[in-house]
């Protein structure tokens, strides 16, 4: 055979839509070697010059196999069929959920839109965040909660992209539903560890969101009708194999069902998803992107809240040569916050914006190394909060908190090299850098202090500024720089048994200014700079991998423990809401994490699902700047706001027969910590609750079963019109789960009393599904 190699490459495409696959097998069996498509669909090898059989597949897919022979660089671009199961065969439900054995990957879960569509959820609105929390190593603050935690992190510790743009809040209605319609989404991976250099900027996890390109083949529609919202998705051609077009919108309307009993109160959300793509020829496509959402939230109309999120992504997709592929990517990205008090007689707007340039390379350099490099760059706006009166009878002057502004770059490389046949390694450096840029009003202070420790009374407060200080918006009041190096390593012992461990250094730039276990829209963002300092993660994580029984099981084993520095804690009566000078009430803390996964699958067969536990602890640490200061707690290490010991939850579905699947998923978590008072006195007949340590109170232990059941009318009809119906019950044994606990001294008894508040009971629901 002859030692000249050359490049075969491709994309890998759905037949019937033309939709590119993420993550389709590609392998030479004579070489024992392969690839997977990236998230455009692209593949490339580079291989010996001969004449070889070459295997396509993707479970969910028919597996193709084509000759190919190869003399000089071939592109070689396949369209993979869906198969239809029939009940007696095996049923396999992703092969995008199953362990790969001897990749460096780790920390990564990735679940595909079909099994998200089958879980039981709260009124029965498919939520992909709800979907993510019945994995290990990922929790929430409760019911109703905003955000998910990930190995103990907090809310605002986890980079969040749908189509590469940043989603600063991910929830709708203060965290009953998330912001994604998983209609419109492809494909999503949860990266708790072992992160890839091309991410930055967050240091607890990253969940990466493709959205669908749409069908560029004929045109189609689905969408579901539910108890309190609905969906409608179109998708089709714009010119025939080349362009295609994606519009999903969803709504809420229980609210209006409130104005048929004269209730003035309302909260509903609604959102649009769009794509664009068109390819230009054989190497170069045009992708184009959106997202807008908007909650709304009103009390007798006089109080109305206003929240979401506008993204917009244009991007172009090279085939630069043979064996590189890049992406050029231009974002925007606005968070907004809007609140309108008749009462009071005043706006109240906020919110952060971005515009973000990132380019970057595929290197496929050969069957055993492939590079990944690029940069990226990041323009920020903050606006912490503007106070506008409603009319001249308004009591509220004008008020404006100082906008803040800052850049973000990072340059980074990494590798993923199959070194031998059983070890393989992905390493890489990012170099991240932060520039705090001039505004207006930036206070100063005596010696640079601004918080003041009286050593008598054991208190800190609020320091008195000397003055402020006006800079252009070109001038940088304070730049960081930080090396940010990532390592997997895998060793196999053979094809269904691995080792792998991991090493994360990340940065982050930007807190979110919140001292509460679940954030609310009200909490802002806040960058580094002359007063903050960034967080820093070292994590490190080992674990144990294996297949069982020909791939219908699966093994997942990981310890892992983190540290960050520079974590913000808030001094004891922190004002945080219209503050224009947060640097007056946070002390800089230490965060660490420490805990053991398992998730084990039934991946094949009628009956599948997995079993995911967590056992972890969460922890925070703020001692004094000097020795003479006790800091937080007296400077010892104190539960954090998320620290859940055990977490678990069992996943299960069944296909009783081609019209009947039946699911079910049980959680059960160790309740959250919390501060409780542990005495009292009296002042001018005011009874003053005296509070301990804080958070060494736990609220009771969390646990509920769902179960859902999807029905088929006609399963084998050949019609293009199809529908389906979903029932499910949330909470079924009604299990009134705390979701806070107050105190208060009964007007009757005068005896003091513990209210629990639960959020939900027992939630029947029903969905009536539909595509044509």
């Amino acid at each position: 055979m002859s030692s000249q190699s050359y490049i075969l490459n491709g994309t890998v495409t759905d037949k019937s839509s033309n939709e590119t696959l993420i993550g389709v097998n590609i392998l030479i069996p004579s070489l024992k070697t392969g690839v997977v498509t990236n998230e455009y669909g692209f593949y490339a090898l580079k291989i010996p010059q001969g004449e070889y059989r070459v295997l396509v597949s993707y479970l969910g897919y028919e597996t193709i196999e084509r000759n190919v022979q190869v003399s000089q660089d071939t592109k070689l671009n396949f369209s993979l069929n869906e198969t239809s199961e029939n009940l007696d065969e095996v049923v396999i439900s992703s092969d995008i959920e199953k362990l790969s054995i001897k990749k460096p990957e780790m920390s990564v879960n990735k679940l595909s839109i079909n099994t998200i569509q089958k879980l039981p959820v709260i009124f029965g609105e498919v939520d992909i965040v709800k979907s993510l929390l019945l994995l290990p190593g990922v929790s929430n603050a409760g019911e109703g909660s905003s955000g998910f935690n990930v190995r103990g992190g907090a809310v605002d510790q986890n980079l969040i992209l749908l189509d590469e743009a940043t989603i600063f809040n991910s929830s709708h209605l203060f965290g009953l539903f998330s912001v994604f319609n998983p209609d419109a989404i492809k494909d999503l991976s949860l990266y708790k560890g072992g992160i890839p250099a091309k991410y930055g900027g967050r240091v607890s996890s990253v969940l990466d969101i493709y959205q669908r390109d749409g069908n560029s083949r004929k045109f189609k529609a689905k969408g579901g009708i539910g108890v309190i919202s609905s969906r409608l998705l179109a998708e089709g051609p714009i010119v025939q194999d080349k362009g295609s077009f994606l519009v999903g919108g969803r709504s809420s309307y229980a609210h209006l069902f409130l104005k048929l009993t004269d209730n003035e109160n309302s909260a509903y959300f609604y959102d649009l998803n769009t794509k664009l793509t068109y390819r230009l020829d054989e190497s170069n496509k045009l992708l184009f992107s959106g997202y807008f959402g908007r909650d709304v939230f009103n009390i007798n109309k006089n109080f109305q809240n206003t929240y979401g999120n506008a993204v917009l992504n244009l991007r172009w997709n090279h085939v630069m040569t043979d064996d590189i592929f890049t992406n050029l990517s231009v974002i925007y990205s606005d968070y907004y916050y809007g609140l309108t008090l008749d009462f009071v007689g005043f706006n109240w707007d906020s919110g952060i914006k971005n515009l973000n340039l990132k380019y970057d390379f595929n290197h496929y350099l050969n069957d055993d190394l492939n590079l990944k490099y690029g940069l990226h760059n990041t323009y920020y706006e903050f606006n912490p909060g503007e106070i506008e009166p409603i009319n001249e009878e308004s009591g509220i002057n004008y008020f404006k908190l100082t906008n803040k502004y800052a850049l973000e770059s990072a340059v980074y490389i990494s590798a993923e090299h199959y070194i031998t046949k059983n070890f393989s390694a992905e390493y890489g450096l990012r170099l991240s850098n932060f520039f705090r840029l001039g505004q207006n009003g930036l206070n100063t202070y005596q010696n640079g202090e601004a918080l003041i420790y009286n050593e008598e009374l054991d208190i800190y407060s609020e320091a008195e500024p000397t003055g402020s200080r006006v800079d252009k918006r070109s001038e940088i009041l304070k730049s960081f720089t930080n090396l940010e190096p990532r390592l997997a390593l895998a060793y196999s012992f053979n094809d269904n048994e691995s080792i792998k461990a991991s090493y994360n250094r990340m940065a982050q730039y930007l807190h979110l200014i919140s001292n509460t276990s679940s954030p609310t829209p009200l909490d802002v963002w806040a960058p580094s700079g002359p007063f903050i300092e960034p967080q820093l993660l070292d994590q490190y994580a080992i674990g144990y991998f294996r297949n069982l029984h020909q791939d219908k099981y699966s093994l997942e084993i990981e310890g892992f423990y983190k540290k960050i520095k520079n974590r913000i804690d808030y001094i004891n009566g922190a004002n945080l809401i219209a503050n224009n000078a947060i640097e007056q009430i946070i002390l800089p803390g230490k965060a660490r994490a420490y805990g053991l996964e398992l998730l084990f699958r039934k991946n094949e067969g009628r009956f599948t699902g997995w079993l995911a536990y967590t056992l972890s602890k969460s922890e925070q640490r703020t001692p004094g700047r000097t020795a003479r200061e006790t800091g937080i707690n007296n400077g010892h290490w104190y539960n954090s706001n998320y620290d859940k010991p055990h977490d678990l939850s069992i996943t299960a579905s069944y296909q009783l027969n081609k019209k009947w699947q039946f699911n079910a998923n049980f959680a059960y978590q160790t309740g959250l910590a919390t501060t409780y008072p542990v005495g009292q006195y009296e002042y001018e007949s005011i009874t003053i609750p005296v509070y301990g340590d804080r958070n060494s109170n736990r609220l009771p232990d969390y646990h509920r079963l769902d179960i859902s059941a999807n029905f088929v009318p006609k399963p084998n009809s050949g019609k293009r019109f199809k529908s389906s119906w979903n029932f499910g019950i949330y909470n079924v044994y009604n299990r009134n789960n705390a979701y806070s606990i107050s105190f208060r001294e009964n007007s009757d008894t005068g005896i003091n009393e513990a209210v629990r508040l639960s959020l939900f009971g027992i939630i029947p629901s029903v969905t009536y599904n539909f595509e044509f």
